[in-house]
């Protein structure tokens, strides 16, 4: 649900002395008030993170109060000063501070559903999850349409209501399927496009168009366990931990900037099908995640590793 009274900033800049006081000084002067912030300064790359949660009207609490009898003095004061907050105003005012810092930034409500695509091929575990959650309220997502390589999942897409795409991909096709992606990414205004166990092969001219923005989820045998069968491979080879990666797609096969990573025990009484069953637990868990903290402005790159506000 969108909280029309908190607003998030995240903002990147190269480190220096005086950040936090000329961004939380450029939001005080703003009438919002901070409700919570997190930072961090990266001593690899020389960049400075923040997120910011900004209240810019009166709280359930503040509105109950001030409506009744008892109210305190001055409270009608405060109230004014918080209901103050004009988002125009603060933009205008902060490309200064930022063209200042060298920085990029956004500014967002809190709970405002991010447009996600979604790519699938054959399994659903990944997909169904992100689906349930979604229409559950626990993802901040919308998600306008399904493109996949098989028909397989087009009754899942259906019970949720989704618009469902079949376009086989073969070596002829691929460019055209690609081209198609980028065209609903842009008739739909598309914010993230999400891999659900999409087993196809991104092109690198598809990877710098998606870059920062299209999130692929695998099991962690890689690149122990390549090709196909990889649980039956842990199964031989006597694995004691299945795990599952959430990255951001980049050229180099599942080797982008790390989302999110889970991992379970296991041991010898468990067969392949206990195994795949944990595995796609885990992939659907990692995914999901991955998908809520990008989707709440906690994902930010630092070169080839992300920063994480939890």
């Amino acid at each position: 649900m969108i909280d029309s009274t908190h607003w998030l900033l995240t903002l990147t800049c190269p480190d220096r002395p005086g950040i936090v006081h000329q961004v939380t000084g450029a939001i005080v002067s703003a009438s919002g008030n901070i409700t919570e912030l997190q930072q961090f300064s990266s001593t690899d790359s020389g960049r400075f993170f923040m997120r910011v949660q900004v209240q810019t009207g009166l709280s359930r609490e503040q509105r109950e109060l001030a409506h009744t009898a008892e109210a305190i003095d001055g409270l009608d004061e405060r109230s004014e000063k918080l209901g103050g907050f004009d988002r125009s105003q603060f933009e205008h005012q902060f490309a200064a501070v930022a063209n200042e810092l060298g920085a990029t930034w956004v500014l967002d409500y809190v709970g405002r559903r991010r447009r996600t695509l979604v790519l699938a091929s054959k399994e659903g575990h990944c997909l169904n999850d992100l689906l349930f959650r979604q229409r559950s309220g626990y993802l901040p997502i919308t998600i306008p349409m399904i493109i996949a390589n098989h028909p397989d999942l087009s009754n899942l897409a259906s019970f949720y209501d989704v618009p469902f795409e079949v376009h086989s991909v073969t070596t002829d096709s691929k460019a055209e399927v690609e081209r198609r992606i980028l065209d609903v990414v842009a008739e739909h205004d598309i914010e993230l496009v999400v891999l659900a166990r999409y087993m196809q092969i991104l092109s690198p001219q598809l990877c710098a168009e998606l870059a920062g923005r299209a999130i692929n989820i695998h099991h962690s045998f890689l690149p122990g366990f390549k090709g196909a069968n990889p649980y039956r491979q842990a199964h031989a080879r006597g694995v004691k931990l299945i795990g599952a990666t959430a990255h951001f797609v980049t050229a180099d096969l599942d080797e982008g900037p790390i989302i999110e990573q889970n991992v379970r025990r296991v041991d010898h009484t468990m067969a392949v099908p206990e195994l795949v069953a944990v595995g796609q637990e885990q992939e659907s868990r990692t995914l999901t995640e991955a998908v809520k903290l990008f989707s709440e402005h906690r994902v930010l790159l630092d070169d080839s590793r992300t920063v994480i506000f939890r």
